[in-house]
């Protein structure tokens, strides 16, 4: 392989959660993760505009706590799951450490951002992203 690409990612937001500790994390959103808010840079405030209350929306995440250099992990944690490679699984721990996370919109505020449900980001994660979650119908 050629010498790799760099990129530079500029942050858009961060996450405001009660979860502070990436050890008492929900693995998955749907896993009991709390709401929480996406504080969105002012700078890039209008790129909010349209978003509603009830959309679906893809959150975008920098793991800023990843170890970067794991490259195999039991899946989910669990020493009895054979060792499998990072992008097999949904581990933090990856090259890249991008989280996806499939949120809904409960509330939008001009001043602060979204509040979201479910999220399992802990507080302080950089949000990178959001993108609206497509039907089959839409592209």
């Amino acid at each position: 392989m050629s010498e790799p690409m760099s990129f530079t990612l500029r942050p858009v937001g961060v996450v405001r959660s009660t979860l502070t500790d990436r050890t008492e994390a929900p693995r998955q959103g749907r896993e009991g993760a709390p709401d929480a808010w996406l504080e969105i840079d002012p700078a890039v405030g209008e790129a909010l505009d349209g978003m509603t209350t009830g959309d679906e929306v893809l959150v975008l995440t920098w793991f800023h706590q990843a170890d970067r250099e794991t490259l195999r992990v039991h899946p989910r944690g669990e020493t009895s799951n054979p060792l499998a490679g990072v992008f097999a699984t949904r581990s933090p721990d990856r090259p890249n450490p991008i989280g996806l996370h499939r949120v809904t919109v409960l509330e939008t505020d001009p001043a602060r951002g979204l509040r979201v449900h479910p999220l399992e980001a802990i507080d302080g994660t950089p949000v990178i992203d959001i993108k609206p979650v497509l039907d089959a119908t839409e592209r």
